[in-house]
């Protein structure tokens, strides 16, 4: 039988309580603060295959983008476990149609190799993300601007919008000027969109719940790789 004590608690609060996250809107993190987020996509580059020149340029393109920066950036990295069953199961038809018995069999030993491969290790996928920042006066009102905005809520949901369109066109100044740099570096940058800052989100904050990325072809596992 349940107490009366289990049956008279509190629901407890939900995760999202505790986080510093008001809203995800238009590709933007909206922090409680009213300060907002951009985060970028970066791909990334095999740094040890370059040439000593090659390396040099990219260091000195880096130093360059650094100093360039007039706010602050953070830069993170995540690791991600592949799930590859889908391309194997895709493998295993290729090889079915595959006529020629040589390719066949090197299909077949590839795939046993694979196969072997993910029963010891993990397969894991490292992705780069640049999280550019933007403060805002949000939340700075004085006592006359909340009484307006208690008797007028109308006017005060059009002022928040009118703030968050300014503050978001000078956060994608920012993006535009980082995405810049780093494409002079020879990197790709995308800019996630509401539906993936939310999965990004969710994913940080349940490690342990989080799905695997799923590939389905070598294509995939490049765009993987390079996310």
């Amino acid at each position: 039988m349940q107490s009366s004590t289990m049956s008279g608690s509190k629901p407890t609060a939900s995760t999202q309580a505790y986080l510093d996250i008001a809203e995800i809107k238009e590709n933007t993190i909206v922090m409680k603060d009213g300060s907002l987020r951009a985060i970028l996509v970066v791909s990334s580059t095999n740094f040890s295959l370059k040439s000593v020149e090659e390396q040099n340029a990219l260091v000195n393109a880096y130093q360059n983008f650094l100093n360039s920066l007039e706010f602050p950036v953070q830069i993170v990295m995540q690791s991600r476990k592949l799930d590859i069953h889908a391309y194997l199961d895709k493998l295993r038809s290729t090889m079915q149609q595959q006529t020629n018995e040589l390719l066949r069999l090197q299909t077949q030993e590839y795939i046993e190799y694979i196969s072997k491969l993910i029963e010891f290790a993990s397969i894991m996928t490292k992705t780069f993300y640049i999280i550019i920042p933007l403060s805002t006066a949000a939340g700075k009102t004085n006592l006359l601007g909340k009484i307006t905005n208690l008797f007028s809520p109308a006017q005060q949901i059009s002022g928040q919008q009118r703030g968050f369109n300014m503050s978001k066109e000078e956060l994608d100044k920012r993006v535009n000027q980082v995405a810049s740099a780093l494409g002079g570096m020879g990197l790709k940058t995308i800019v996630l969109t509401t539906e993936e800052l939310v999965e990004l989100m969710y994913n940080s904050y349940n490690l342990s719940t989080a799905s695997p990325i799923r590939i389905q072809s070598i294509e995939d596992l490049e765009l993987a790789g390079n996310e």
